[in-house]
């Protein structure tokens, strides 16, 4: 260990000792020792990720990446430097060894180093490199570098810093993903993976908390797409004009700390928001650069300049909380309402149209300005679709995180301002614990579909005493759940109507499926063959799929030889994958990108014979601009005029005539993918279903 690291071990435990005397002064002893416990967190090794950390190398000349000076870039990295040569070749080399996949500048900009910083840093090629003529401290060092840039965006970088693979790509698709994104920080680590930061809250007088320190990276509370107060100036983004409008660093925070809590505030007063990417990791070396001790160097400008932070905010700062020791639903007051959902698993919307449907829900709350917290009945990490739901700003809970709904919801209910209970059979579990535990909140019970109507249809079809009989009963339970519910969403008129006279009492919305348009696709005579969508742990679909393939398509082959039917669809069961032994069936399974199969298939089939809800393959094709061919159960309260929007057919000639006309006669082909379209904008798109979110859901 040389002098200077032990210097800065001294400076931060004596630092320490000082931020602890001043939160027993501020805060109380208890809240100060839940502090100091939070220090001596364990986050066990398993869970920290596995981090990328060049070895401290001795200088030779390398190059990082960058656009040529006549190219503009899409970003301009920025990385303000005094000394610490060492720690800066850590940082650019890590830009090398990873570089981005948008056009980048990078640009160091020199605040009068004293070390061989000048001597080292021109000899890196495509490096922007630019000595400033005396020292000024980090803001108007960062201040220089934006008037040197010239990408749309600018990215803050501290010269201690270690950015992760992916962690810029990840930091400004977060722009194009959230509509009103002002700034968007990343999730600062620590060496050893555990959390430093996931963005930071502003207390009201002025003190200001990093949110996730020290916790494992992969926490829900901190680990998704969220509003926070402010994010830390060691790794930001903003688009370049936005910051030239506002000025960039405020100067009169100079030297140095506020100038980023000052920046994000102006950035919300503007109406924008301040976002965290917890997908984009930096590792942040904290104090190198400005030490941790307030009494001393740099570092002695932090309470001076909270002090001129809290005067200048001060009719703001009202507004905001007292200090905290609750950094889970601190964040909640960003949000126009906290909305629980769950379901029994977590939704994957590119495997079956109910988790289709849940995520646009989702996606529709979080667009009117809802917070939603997402709680998969049987508290599963599900790898991408989690993730997917993280990055669309939803907050998933998970184990080991969330083990029992009962624990869970005793220490979460008070946040819910609205319950949103899928599935009757998850409902009726969960109602007795969310009147106890957030009597507050709205419980909203969505059926999905009638489960009993659907059940009910297909005991009829099979004609099975003992299935009607189970029917009767899922009846009961279901009807139990709506009585005791506050409000009731299905997905059809047909449904609402029954519901009229099964549970007058009730309180029934509509709200339907919710896709895309895509658009048109490829053309007629671009397209070929026939499709069908649909996973296979829906009954229904097993039935459909061999019903028509063993009665239905051998008649369509009889005029089409050469037409081949392409089943799509996961946990594809024997008795379908058999059927890739007739001629021209193709059993695909599940397949990750449909959009070749809806674009390029010529005419879709759904030939259900029973079923319940709306069905979300027909609103899919559809949405596609591909026409549907459909018996009378599959187009069920989906506002379908036969003939114009869709055919119907529902015996095995009537069916296979309706697809060979489909196929063959382009006028009609034109008619119906027009119409088809048109019927999803009307009534199946997130715009059609903002109105019933808003009344339902939001009020």
């Amino acid at each position: 260990m040389n002098w200077t690291d032990f210097r800065f071990r001294v400076d931060r435990f004596t630092g320490l000792l000082t931020r602890g005397f001043g939160s027993l002064r501020t805060r109380g002893l208890v809240s100060t020792w839940r502090r100091v416990k939070k220090q001596f967190r364990r986050v066990p090794e398993t869970r920290r990720p596995a981090l990328y950390l060049p070895d401290p190398a001795p200088f030779a000349p390398f190059e990082v990446p960058s656009t040529a000076a006549a190219d503009t870039p899409v970003a301009s990295i920025i990385i303000p430097v005094f000394n610490h040569l060492a720690h800066t070749l850590v940082c650019l080399r890590s830009l090398a060894a990873h570089p981005p996949g948008i056009a980048i500048e990078i640009i160091v900009v020199d605040d009068g180093s004293s070390d061989d910083t000048p001597h080292v840093l021109p000899r890196i090629d495509r490096l922007r490199y630019h000595r400033r003529a005396a020292n000024g401290g980090f803001i108007a060092t960062c201040n220089d570098g934006l008037a040197l840039a010239r990408g749309d965006y600018v990215v803050f970088l501290n010269n201690d810093t270690v950015p992760q693979p992916g962690w810029l790509d990840a930091l400004l698709r977060t722009f194009s993903e959230h509509s009103g994104a002002g700034v968007v920080g990343a999730q600062l680590l620590y060496p050893d993976g555990r959390l430093q930061e996931s963005g930071a809250v502003v207390w009201n007088d002025g003190s200001a908390d990093k949110l996730g320190h020290l916790h494992a990276a992969d926490e829900p509370a901190f680990n998704y797409v969220r509003r926070v107060d402010y994010v830390s100036g060691a790794a930001l983004a903003m688009p370049r004009a936005l910051c030239v409008e506002l000025g960039g660093f405020d100067p009169s925070y100079s030297p140095a700390f506020y100038e980023d809590t000052d920046l994000a505030m102006r950035v919300r007063a503007a109406g924008l928001h301040v976002l965290v990417q917890p997908a984009s990791w930096v590792v942040h070396v904290q104090g190198v650069t400005t030490g941790t001790d307030e009494r001393r160097g740099i570092k002695s400008f932090q309470p001076r300049n909270r002090q001129r932070f809290a005067e200048r905010w001060q009719t703001v700062l009202a507004t905001h909380p007292l200090h905290s020791d609750d950094p889970v639903s601190i964040g909640d007051r960003h949000y126009r309402k906290t909305v629980l959902v769950v379901d029994a698993l977590t939704p994957q919307p590119d495997r079956d149209s109910g988790s289709l449907r849940l995520y646009n829900l989702m996606r529709l709350l979080h667009d009117e300005g809802a917070h939603v917290v997402f709680l998969p009945s049987d508290h599963g990490y599900d790898g991408g679709y989690t993730r997917k739901l993280q990055q669309l700003g939803a907050e998933v809970w998970h184990q080991p995180y969330s083990k029992s709904s009962p624990d869970w919801l005793r220490k979460h209910g008070h946040r819910f301002d609205v319950a949103v209970v899928c599935r009757h059979y998850v409902a009726r579990e969960l109602l007795p614990l969310l009147r106890r535990h957030a009597p507050q909140a709205k419980v909203v019970f969505d059926t999905v579909d009638l489960h009993y109507l659907r059940e009910r249809r297909g005991a009829e079809v099979d004609n099975n005493g003992a299935l009607m009989r189970a029917a009767e009963r899922t009846r009961a339970r279901e009807l139990e759940v709506i009585r005791r519910s506050d409000f009731t969403l299905v997905v059809s008129a047909a449904e609402r109507e029954l519901l009229a006279t099964d549970a007058p009492e009730a309180a029934v919305e509509i709200l339907s499926n919710l896709h895309e348009v895509a658009g048109p696709g490829l053309p007629f005579a671009h397209r070929h063959d026939l499709v069908f969508v649909g996973g296979f742990r829906h009954p229904p679909n097993v039935d459909a799929v061999h019903w028509f393939a063993t009665s239905v398509f051998p008649l369509i082959r009889a005029e089409l030889p050469e037409v081949r039917f392409h089943c799509i669809g996961g946990d594809v069961p024997a008795a379908i994958a058999a059927l890739a032994a007739h001629p021209g069936v193709v059993v695909h399974g599940h397949v990750p990108d449909i959009a070749p199969y809806m674009d390029g298939a010529r005419v879709a089939v759904a030939p259900l014979r029973y079923g319940a809800g709306v069905k979300g393959k027909v609103n899919l094709s559809m949405a596609h601009g591909q026409p549907v061919v459909a018996t009378s159960c599959a187009v069920e309260g989906m506002h379908l005029a036969a003939g114009e929007d869709v055919l119907v057919a529902d015996e095995p000639h009537a069916f296979a005539d309706a697809v060979v006309r489909a196929y063959r006669d382009e006028a009609l082909w034109q008619r119906l993918a027009v119409n088809g379209l048109r019927n999803v904008e009307r009534h199946f798109s997130l715009d059609a279903a903002r109105d019933v979110v808003r009344r339902t859901l939001l009020a």
